[in-house]
């Protein structure tokens, strides 16, 4: 007997879940599909969101069948089994079944068809809407029917900054990159998505060069929203820069332009490397740190004699660590031997103060500030500090332009040798005796 109740049961399942098939005009929405195929179609749609089990809906069915065919390549007509598909109902407010939605120019704004559930009725309904709908478009009043939010596009008004990602294009696109991205996943009817749009639209302008901002349907594309455990709208993920494996650090900022903007520009500074603390050994050495940032910090080091490579290596790791401090300042960090720069020295007069000394230039501005504290990681940082918030006092670069610079061999990271003089050897050198000098020649 339980074999036969599973038979019947599985029976009664089998016919109540098949009030349409694909033998049918009605075309079957799903989660999967409802965004691609409704949402973003320029095209009108009338859908009925029903139940299987419903009476009303079981009656409705050859009704709405006849209307799908007498429709056919016109107007769409699809139907939504809501037993099986609740979240493509959730944003409609869908309470009974069965419940007929028409989604004409406006996507986000479905109205409710409230005529007569007659094939007759519902064809009548389409083509008074579809034909508002042309005159509409004749006026110029109506335009694409994706609503306020492109899918895809993370963009509110059609927006270029923002880069649409899919589940083909993803991989190649954020995970392959060397760029920081930010992706926000979303849902083209969530009420939070479409105010975050704007603001997303703006930050990525802002950013623009900096950080990548890409938008991701996650209706559409489920397989990288399901692979990062997208489960609320919007989600918004980063990717740090460099090559990913797939880890993601959690956008925990605010949902205005400034707050994604700020937040973004905290993780690139996290990420940065910190600056190479180059020797000047030519002109571009100077000017590479120089011209290409907002200040460049230079130290003229004492001469490997009087400081040997365990001493210089011990000032070059305080200006590393310190680099690293304040790596999102971007500055240029550089550094000379004693004497080997004299010009160097002398423009930013640094000669006076003995070895090893420091000084901060801006190049546009022609303009420096020299380090009068203690050469080390407290007094390098209270100066650094100090220029980091715009103050200090400051003098003109002499000549306001950048000095010569000599071109000298790279340190090789040894020691310094005194060069040995050679010996002369005067065992050849033949004399003659004093007593045979003259006298008026001493």
């Amino acid at each position: 007997m339980q074999a036969i109740a599973g038979l019947l049961i599985c029976g009664l399942i089998s016919v109540t879940s098949a009030l349409y098939s694909s033998s049918d005009d009605v075309i079957e929405l799903t989660a999967a599909n409802f965004n691609q195929k409704v949402i973003q179609s320029d095209q009108l749609w009338l859908v009925e969101f029903y139940a299987p089990w419903c009476g009303h809906c079981q009656s409705l069915a050859p009704e709405w069948k006849k209307a799908a065919t007498a429709l056919k390549g016109v107007v769409n007509v699809g139907a939504v089994d809501m037993d099986q598909h609740q979240s493509v109902g959730g944003p409609y407010g869908i309470r009974g079944f069965p419940t007929i939605k028409i989604f004409g120019a406006n996507k986000n704004k479905a109205e409710d068809y409230n005529g007569a559930r007659s094939a007759n009725a519902i064809v009548d309904s389409a083509m008074s809407h579809l034909k508002q709908m042309v005159q509409a478009r004749l006026s110029g009043r109506g335009g694409s029917s994706g609503g306020g939010r492109s899918s895809g596009g993370g963009s509110q008004g059609g927006g270029k900054a923002v880069i649409e990602l899919t589940d083909s294009n993803f991989e190649e696109l954020v995970l392959n990159s060397e760029d920081f991205w930010l992706v926000e996943f979303f849902a083209p009817w969530c009420g939070h998505c479409k105010n975050l749009a704007p603001h997303w639209e703006q930050a990525a302008s802002e950013l623009k060069g900096k950080v990548k901002l890409g938008a991701l349907d996650a209706t559409v594309h489920t397989v990288m929203a399901n692979r990062y455990g997208v489960r609320g709208y919007p989600t918004i993920k980063a990717f740090p820069a460099g090559k990913k494996d797939g880890d993601t650090i959690e956008y925990d900022g605010g949902r205005t332009a400034s707050d994604i903007v700020r937040w973004a520009s905290d993780r690139i500074v996290e990420n940065l490397p910190p600056p190479e603390i180059v020797q000047i050994t030519e002109e571009k050495s100077l000017k590479d740190a120089c011209e290409d940032h907002p200040l460049c910090i230079i130290a003229v080091l004492p001469h490997i004699l009087d400081c040997q490579s365990e001493c210089r290596n011990k000032y070059l790791d305080v200006m590393k660590e310190l680099g690293d401090k304040y790596k999102g300042k971007q500055w240029g960090w550089v550094w000379a031997e004693a004497m080997q720069q004299p010009e160097l020295e002398d423009s930013l007069g640094i000669g006076g103060f003995g070895y090893p000394a420091m000084a901060a230039m801006n190049a546009r501005k022609m303009k420096y500030a020299i380090l009068r504290g203690a050469f080390s990681k407290d007094g390098i940082n209270s100066f650094l500090r100090e220029l980091s918030v715009g103050r200090g006092s400051t003098s003109p670069v002499k000549n306001a332009q950048l000095p010569p610079i000599k071109k000298v061999d790279p340190w090789d990271g040894k020691d310094g040798k005194l060069e040995v003089e050679e010996e002369i050897d005067l065992s050849d050198v033949e004399l003659e005796p004093l007593d045979d000098v003259k006298k008026d020649e001493l």
